[in-house]
């Protein structure tokens, strides 16, 4: 068995519901699947002696799920006060309707088709609830309206899926841009660097110790992908398909159709600057 130590980020190990910083606390959805790993991580987020708290990500349309999410706040002694969304993929936003009717909240995302009051998300925005403080980072990339969460009392980020807790994430043309997914990744280090950030709290998979090592495992991944994409093409591999089927040989057949999106936007990205 592998030392989790030893792997990109320092994962933490088992996938559990429960506290997973002072003020973070993880509610493990029931979806899991190769595209979600163990399942959504919905956070519970508050100052430790708040009793308002912020729910981010609440999951799939599951009641039972989102009445543990209320559950799980409630024996805290918290109260859910606003509902935030990293991106609308189904996995993380689906449930965010029904959560914020049983919770009497609103939700707030950068996308206006997500959002249930008056008020969304946009890049510096920072957010204060019951003493709590969040900053918004837009990270598009994974998709377009992908946002990830600054925590800075606890140095740590909540990344949905620009950063997974195991393996790569895949950006998901056409809306995804790998352009913008580099950028996104540069920010995040940024982070690390200039903020202190040593945490990642993902939308899937364990928490990272190692928020650094975990950004730049990502960068030097993607500069791999996008080299053996580019070696693949000039070698006349001229379809997504046929890319992936040469360069994710390895990886399990059932994840292909994923990561031909990814392909599609590696290969956008080459096009776009002239390298096939």
């Amino acid at each position: 068995m592998t030392d989790a130590a030893a792997l990109p980020g320092r994962p933490r190990g088992t996938v559990l519901s429960g506290p997973a910083t002072a003020r973070a606390v993880n509610v493990l959805a029931p979806n899991a699947s190769p595209m979600t790993l163990d399942g959504t991580n919905t956070w519970i987020v508050s100052e430790p002696d708040s009793e308002l708290a912020v729910v981010i990500d609440p999951g799939p349309l599951d009641d039972v799920h989102l009445r543990t999410v209320l559950d799980t706040a409630e024996k805290a002694g918290k109260r859910v006060a606003l509902t935030l969304l990293t991106h609308g993929h189904p996995d993380h936003a689906e449930g965010a309707s029904r959560f914020a009717e049983l919770s009497g909240t609103s939700v707030r995302a950068l996308d206006p088709a997500l959002r249930l009051g008056d008020e969304g998300l946009a890049a510096g925005d920072v957010i204060n609830v019951g003493g709590l403080e969040l900053r918004v980072v837009p990270t598009p990339g994974h998709t377009a309206d992908s946002l990830c969460f600054h925590l800075p009392a606890d140095r740590a980020v909540l990344t949905g899926d620009t950063v997974l807790g195991r393996g790569t994430t895949v950006v998901a043309h056409p809306d995804g841009r790998l352009g913008d997914y580099l950028d996104s990744l540069r920010r995040l280090r940024s982070l690390t660097v200039d903020d202190g950030v040593h945490t990642v709290l993902p939308g899937h998979g364990p928490v990272l110790e190692d928020a650094q090592g975990a950004v730049e495992f990502y960068l030097a991944h993607r500069a791999h992908r996008l080299a053996q994409v580019e070696t693949a093409v000039e070698n006349g591999l001229r379809a997504p398909e046929q890319v992936v089927a040469h360069v994710y040989a390895d990886v399990d057949r059932s994840l292909w159709p994923a990561a031909e999106l990814s392909v599609r936007a590696q290969m956008d990205y080459l096009r776009e600057h002239g390298l096939i």
